[in-house]
């Protein structure tokens, strides 16, 4: 076992349907029931032309990040981010791989602009004026537990506070068919290499296998698990919405699991 990377939670965001902020998330998970309605996800950070124009995938990623890096208190301009998503934007894929079969010379710009990997991450650090370093993570199935390796592991070694976003949406046409991804999630957490006020701390461990979650137990949550890979994430965010200390594993890569201890300050 190699050792531990510990980093803090300074902020949490959290889109899902029928959730659409992480305190919505945490009022479920005590027992509340999940809205019946599903909004568009308020990236308020984005200037209102780019929330008009940008695609389902950017307004995930920014909403949940928003609310991370306000719930922190830090300042956007300074963090690097991680962004990590298994299929990008699903949706503009399907239609790029549909136009170039059948009508190539009608390709939308704007379209072949939002399809690239690091979409999200670009609209994020042009409208917070962030000039520290961003990483587009694609990881699969386990992008989520990629993503967050590499977060904790830039915040251990450049001994700053990063900021993680994981998401996806829903697929469509044979590309939809090919994936697990039938809705979107997002999340983000804005992790810190001290405590600096945080109440919960993560001692992230890579371990070899993949053991798989537990269920939890809830339906809803549940089936967010099968919905979207970035979902990954949910046992994670139920157990730190309890605020109880305890232990489970994510999905960083195929072969590897990251063992994550949680602890909660009294």
């Amino acid at each position: 076992m190699s050792a531990a990377l510990s980093v803090w939670v300074s902020g949490i965001g959290l889109w899902a349907p029928g959730a659409s902020t992480w305190d919505a998330f945490r009022d479920v998970v005590s027992g509340g029931a999940p809205s019946g309605a599903s909004e568009r996800p308020v990236a308020d950070v984005l200037p209102p032309n780019e929330r008009r124009r940008a695609p389902e995938s950017v307004l995930l990623a920014a909403a949940a990040a928003g609310q991370a890096v306000r719930m922190s208190g830090r300042d956007a301009a300074t963090l690097p981010c991680v962004f990590a998503s298994a299929h990008g934007d699903q949706v503009i894929t399907d239609y790029m791989c549909q136009t170039l079969a059948t009508a190539p010379l009608e390709l939308s710009p704007t379209k072949f602009h939002n399809s690239v990997h690091n979409a999200p991450a670009g609209y994020w650090t042009i409208a917070t004026h962030c000039h520290a370093s961003s990483s587009a993570v694609s990881g699969g199935e386990q992008a989520f537990g990629a993503g967050l390796l590499e977060a904790a592991s830039l915040a251990v070694a450049d001994d700053r506070d990063v900021l993680l976003a994981s998401y996806d949406i829903a697929g469509s046409g044979p590309l939809g068919a090919m994936t697990s991804t039938t809705g979107p999630f997002a999340v983000a957490m804005v992790l810190s290499p001290r405590a600096g006020g945080a109440a919960t701390r993560l001692d992230i461990t890579p371990e070899r296998g993949n053991v798989g979650a537990e269920p939890i137990g809830d339906p809803w949550l549940d089936g967010l698990v099968a919905s979207n890979p970035a979902a990954h994430s949910v046992p994670l965010m139920h157990a730190l919405a309890l605020m109880r200390p305890t232990a489970l594993r994510v999905p960083a890569a195929r072969g590897l699991d990251l063992h994550i201890d949680i602890g909660v300050a009294a």
